[in-house]
């Protein structure tokens, strides 16, 4: 029996798998589309299967960058090395 995250994982990897083989038939052989109905040319095809993804991608390391830089914005400064050697210094004194 499978566990609950062994069998989220194979979907996981199902649906990954389909995808890559559908953008890759897309990608190098676009004329199957038409045969679904779709009016669409090869350049057209081709050139929306780069760019979403190089979209998605540039939107996905924006968000990254403005997540780091609000974390660095709101996180407050960390104590001076001095005043945490100081505090060290006191708890030795009171143990002793």
């Amino acid at each position: 029996m499978v566990s609950k995250d062994q069998s989220i994982g194979g979907v996981i990897f199902l649906v990954c798998v389909v995808v890559a083989v559908g953008y890759l038939a897309t990608i190098i052989y676009p004329a199957w589309l038409t045969g679904l109905g779709l009016n669409i040319s090869d350049f057209d095809v081709r050139f929306w299967l780069v760019a979403i993804p190089v979209i998605i991608a540039f939107v996905a390391i924006l968000g990254i960058g403005a997540w780091i830089g609000w974390t660095m914005a709101t996180t407050p400064p960390p104590k001076p090395i001095e005043e945490i050697e100081a505090e060290e210094k006191e708890e030795e004194k009171k143990e002793k």
